[in-house]
């Protein structure tokens, strides 16, 4: 490497003023879900001082996180935390709801401790309400960075900033997007490779509502795309798979993409490939 080249990554690492080791940010993560849900637990507390030792070394360590960026916005680590304790029993309950929301949903699902160790869209929904409510006290980068975490291990983008209210279900998962301004009601379903997104990504738009809104008891069925802050899908709805919805729809629409078959041949081909996927 040319000495020059080195000297100018020295620099940029010299005038770099951000520190979140992101190794200890997803461990937290993981301590935290182990906590808040036995199932998830690889060695189980031996007694209830040893689960107060953990949630005291999981408050620590958060404070510590928070410090590393509390120089790039205007918040306090240690209220941060105190809030984010606060918070943790409503966030238990959600999550819970959540988990028996997939249960019932789900005919594959036989145990709610199969949901919480084993479907994908019960931990990007989780890893988004715990970001969530770091958002919402005004902390920069982490939050972002758990849901980009969550969504590289499930497939599932959820942007820390929508509003998801419980309980909410996610099937398969792979390949959903959900954008920041997205607001999602009650007993809403959503599978895999649905996109609420938004019309227009021009950067003069950050401040203002871009994505879609779901009333309570909604299904998107797979491949759905909901585009625009002002597209409300009403209560009750079902969009089917494949559907492009630019524009609001009322309460019990059912809105399904109808494909074109078209038969070529009234027999078989000769020599036709076979393929077994």
């Amino acid at each position: 490497m040319e000495e020059s080249f080195l000297h100018r990554l020295w620099s940029l690492h010299q005038q770099n003023q951000f520190r979140i080791p992101t190794g200890l940010l997803c461990q937290f993560l993981n301590r935290l879900l182990q906590v808040l849900f036995p199932p998830l637990t690889d060695q189980p507390f031996k007694n209830s001082q040893e689960l107060a030792q953990e949630v005291t070394f999981l408050e620590q360590e958060l404070e510590s996180l928070l410090e590393g960026v509390q120089h790039i916005s205007d918040f306090s680590a240690a209220e941060t935390v105190a809030l984010f304790m606060r918070q943790l029993p409503q966030l238990h309950e959600q999550l819970i709801a959540d988990a028996e929301f997939i249960l019932e949903e789900d005919p594959a699902a036989r145990h709610i401790e199969e949901v919480m160790r084993s479907y994908p869209g019960f931990y990007g929904i989780a890893v988004y309400r715990i970001a969530h409510v770091l958002y919402q006290a005004g902390v920069p980068l982490l939050p972002r960075i758990l849901t980009e975490y969550a969504h590289s291990r499930t497939g599932i983008d959820i942007h820390p900033g929508a509003r998801i209210d419980y309980p909410f279900c996610i099937d398969h998962g792979t390949g959903i997007v959900i954008g920041e301004t997205t607001h999602i009601g009650k007993y809403v379903k959503l599978y895999q490779g649905v996109t609420l997104g938004a019309l227009s990504v021009s950067k003069h738009m950050m401040d203002i509502k871009r994505h879609p809104t779901l009333e309570d008891r909604v299904i998107i069925y797979a491949g759905a795309t909901i585009l625009g802050g002002n597209t409300v899908i009403g209560s009750n709805s079902i969009i089917g798979g494949n559907v492009w919805l630019t524009e609001s729809v009322p309460p019990y629409s059912r809105l399904y993409h109808r494909a074109q078959i078209k038969v070529s041949r009234s027999e078989a081909p000769e020599n036709i490939l076979d393929f077994s996927i």
